[in-house]
């Protein structure tokens, strides 16, 4: 029977187990993929924990954890088109894709370009396409500077290669360790920690146009301090301080289209999704602690053999 990787109960990592299971069929508007590869986020944990997205309904336990794959099509469900079997896609599963299956929904799929890989790939359609959003949603012009807070997690560094992209100066917050990664990714660096907010100002010292918080909390109080206009103060970490402090939450298109554009950047040559470590699909434990424990440059991704 296919592998999955699922947490039994809500709780730490005690509750999470390799196990069997049948494999799933596609319903109206979903594909079966076999997975390929799965990216981890920090979403992902998160979820183990209890957390759930505004508006999602309760989980079925056990659950399979991720939500991000890249495969092959298996089996088309009732109703899809632009689809075929045997096409090599990635997108957001239905319910988990730490596994040998996964469903998709057509809306949040797209076809994978020969160029890119299947590891890469998964490293997108949550973190890059995360990042597209928003950046796009600040909707700076060229030669404007933006703080990302998180600047070298996962969706911090495809925020930063946007942002570049898009001529923008980005001032990346991330621990000292990271500080040459940062740079590479042509941001100036400023460490975390304690008065963030003055290391900030001797650093961009024309100020902060927009911030993009990857962290929430405490830094997310410093630096909300900075931009004059708080409607330019986004965040993917925490939505109620964010709300509290004038800014708001990163507006998630989760669309194929998003995904279709990404990964035209990766083609392109103006993204790299910067997968810093791989695992294979029995030691998806070890892959979420990487991510869980915060000491993940870049993506980590767990890779499914067939």
């Amino acid at each position: 029977m296919p592998k999955a990787y699922v947490f039994t109960r809500y709780g730490g990592p005690e509750t999470e187990a390799l196990v069997e299971q049948d494999r799933p069929s596609p319903g109206p508007g979903q594909v079966l993929v076999a997975v390929r590869a799965a990216g981890v986020n920090p979403v992902d944990w998160k979820q183990r924990t209890g957390y759930a997205r505004p508006g999602a309904g309760a989980r079925e336990l056990p659950a399979v954890l991720g939500n991000e794959v890249a495969g092959v099509v298996e089996e088309l469900g009732p109703d899809v088109t632009g689809f075929t079997v045997g096409d090599e896609v990635f997108g957001n599963p239905v319910a988990g894709g730490y596994a040998e299956y996964a469903l998709l929904p057509t809306s949040v799929t797209a076809h994978k370009p020969a160029a890119l890989s299947f590891t890469d790939a998964a490293a997108l359609p949550i973190a890059a396409a995360t990042a597209y959003d928003g950046i796009h949603q600040l909707g700076l012009p060229s030669g404007a500077t933006v703080l990302i807070t998180g600047a070298g997690g996962g969706v911090g560094v495809a925020a930063t290669q946007i942002a570049r992209a898009l001529g923008l100066t980005v001032v990346g917050v991330a621990s000292e360790g990271k500080k040459d990664f940062v740079e590479e990714l042509g941001a100036v660096h400023v460490p975390s920690g304690p008065d963030l907010a003055e290391r900030v100002r001797a650093a961009a010292p024309d100020g902060v146009d927009a911030v993009f918080d990857l962290v929430g909390g405490e830094v997310l109080e410093a630096a909300a301090t900075l931009p004059d206009d708080r409607t330019k103060l986004i965040t993917g970490a925490d939505r109620e301080t964010a709300a509290r402090l004038g800014g708001g939450p990163v507006e998630r298109a989760r669309t194929a289209a998003v995904l279709d554009e990404v990964a035209r950047l990766v083609v392109g040559g103006r993204l790299r999704p910067f997968v810093t470590g791989t695992f294979p699909l029995d030691r998806a434990a070890e892959a979420l602690r990487t991510v869980e424990d915060g000491h993940a440059r870049g993506k980590i991704v767990i890779e499914v053999a067939r």
